[in-house]
């Protein structure tokens, strides 16, 4: 029986469209023949690489967008107060974020990340044990916001270096890691070359570190890493035609973020403490730099000036400027 070609495309909609890669084909036949925008919404928890077939027969008539799991400024506006204290323990995933209690929560992200080892990663196409996956995951959720140094890693899993960085990989293509590179600057300085590594979600990473309530953040070896995740995950999606970096020297010289826009340059600084004090290398690192506008994103109620071109602020506060207002393109 030969299904409609729209039935097939609508029915897969609901779906997850990397179960069916091989449907870009027949959906650029329906698209050309329509010629209007807007005829399909696809959802998918996997990036356009996982997806190669996308980009390479719908080259001009699809658009990507990255949708996270909530963010601080949506969950703001929910009909019913979140503390932040919620959001940074639980994470963004709406069914994890309004369980009715931190237990409900923690039993939902634990699920989660069962359901995603042991049936999304297979149903993309890969053979890992869940087991070795979910044993690479945690290793970077106890080394949160660290370098990345896949040899060490990978003979600590019993594994090539090149192996243990394909784990990664595929963690940061369904969006569980952030991989945040380094800043180039063509400096005469040693820099260092290595990434960061990030779980891209608070809640997740609490669940892999066995984190079930704030108190338990509070007293935890990662508190100031978690909180670096919240505030950098916010900031990078509240800029989102922005580069993300960080910028680090043998020195010792180090900004935990900096974005980047042709010339212009925007660093943060992520202090989980409500009274933040920077070293002298952040200081150091905006001279190197150049950088004109700089914050320090801290678990506060209200921002204060710490000098002219340097902020501290809450997470709230970076809602109210645009890109254009915190650093100007230059006439």
């Amino acid at each position: 029986m030969q299904i409609p070609l729209k039935r097939v495309a609508l029915k897969l909609g609901v779906s997850a469209v990397q179960r069916l890669p091989e449907i870009f084909t027949i959906l650029r036949t329906i698209i050309d023949s329509q010629n209007r925008n807007g005829q399909f919404l696809f959802l998918g928890s996997a990036s356009r690489d996982l997806i190669r077939q996308s980009s390479e027969t719908l080259a001009g008539r699809i658009a990507y967008f990255e949708l996270t799991p909530l963010l601080y400024s949506e969950i703001k506006k929910y009909e019913k107060p979140i503390s932040l204290q919620s959001i940074w323990l639980r994470g963004g995933f709406p069914d994890s974020l309004l369980a009715r209690t931190d237990k409900a929560s923690r039993r939902w992200r634990d699920n989660f990340i069962r359901t995603f080892l042991e049936r999304d990663i297979p149903q993309l196409g890969f053979r890992i044990p869940a087991l070795t996956l979910r044993r690479v995951w945690q290793m970077c959720a106890h080394t949160q916001g660290q370098l990345l140094n896949s040899s060490q890693f990978g003979s600590a899993l019993g594994v090539s270096h090149t192996t243990f960085r394909s784990y990664i990989d595929l963690l940061a293509e369904t969006y569980m890691l952030r991989i945040l590179p380094p800043y180039a600057a063509n400096l005469k300085k040693r820099l260092i070359k290595s990434s960061k590594v990030y779980l891209r979600d608070t809640g997740i990473l609490h669940s892999l570190l066995a984190i079930d309530t704030f108190d338990d953040l509070l007293g935890h070896p990662n508190f100031g890493a978690s909180w670096e995740t919240l505030a950098m995950e916010t900031i990078i999606a509240a800029f989102p035609d922005w580069e993300p970096f960080f910028y680090r020297t043998a020195a010792g010289t180090e900004l935990d973020l900096v974005l980047i826009r042709g010339h212009r340059k925007m660093a943060f600084e992520f202090k989980a403490s409500t009274t933040p004090h920077v070293t002298k290398g952040f200081w150091n690192g905006l001279r190197d730099l150049d950088i004109e506008q700089a914050w320090i994103i801290s678990p506060i109620d209200d921002g204060y000036p710490l000098r002219d071109n340097v902020r501290v602020c809450p997470l709230s506060e970076l809602y109210k400027i645009t890109p254009e207002e915190a650093c100007p393109a230059p006439e």
